[in-house]
């Protein structure tokens, strides 16, 4: 039996009671004690960030000599240091190059709780998630350190086991995770916790084999190569 949505169930009244912008930051604080992806000293990337709830678990793990950057179409309220906001589109052709000339990329993490606005069909819901996850998986690939994490919200159905394989393809360790607060709300949704993208070896990315079809992307890493996602 599904179980009755309450917009004012007990996370969102402990992220009141705790001064957290969203009940969803306490999806994120379990993936970190459950995983410790985030480190002190870590930078880390935040996706889809508004209105700023998972940047302040973030902040809050890697303390005041890490960085976190969260971006979003929406202006984000100012959080205080280490955190930093852009609005910013997170799959723009020119943004890899401006976080690393801006925004201090590579990161130790990148993180992704983007999610589509909902149609109410449900076939059609599942495929933009899983494009979206796909776009930020893409953006990963490229930003992130080689040791490290991404984590990133997809919703059960559709090609989801796809989605999984090509993510084991590209992370040496993925693992599929329902956080409480999803289950709480009877959700569909999970986060896969893929750790250290793979590197091919240097001769497979010699010019010639450093095209879309090849799969060879910037760095040297393997880059997605699902239908319909950049």
């Amino acid at each position: 039996m599904a179980k009755a949505y309450d917009p004012r169930d007990r996370f969102w009244r402990k992220a009141k009671k705790e001064g957290l912008r969203a009940r969803s930051a306490f999806k994120l604080d379990e993936i970190q004690r459950r995983f410790h992806m985030l480190r002190p000293g870590g930078r880390v990337l935040d996706l889809g960030a508004a209105p700023g709830g998972w940047c302040q678990i973030a902040a809050r793990e890697v303390g005041p000599k890490g960085f976190v950057l969260g971006l979003d179409l929406e202006l984000i309220a100012r959080l205080p240091a280490p955190a930093e906001t852009w609005v910013a589109d997170a799959f723009a052709p020119d943004l890899p190059e401006r976080l690393r000339r801006e925004g201090r990329a590579p990161y130790d993490a990148v993180l992704s709780d983007l999610a589509p606005k909902t149609s109410g069909v449900r076939s059609a819901d599942e495929a933009r998630s899983l494009d979206l996850a796909g776009r930020a998986l893409g953006l990963s690939l490229e930003v992130l350190k080689p040791s490290g994490f991404f984590v990133v919200k997809v919703f059960m159905g559709g090609d989801f086991e796809s989605f999984l394989k090509q993510c084991r393809q590209v992370f040496r360790e993925v693992r599929v995770v329902r956080p409480e607060a999803s289950l709480a709300r009877g959700s569909k949704e999970v986060y896969l916790v893929c750790r250290e993208p793979r590197r091919i070896p240097e001769s497979s990315t010699a010019p010639d084999r450093s095209t879309p079809e090849s799969g060879v992307g910037p760095g040297g890493f393997l880059t997605p190569s699902r239908p319909g996602v950049t």
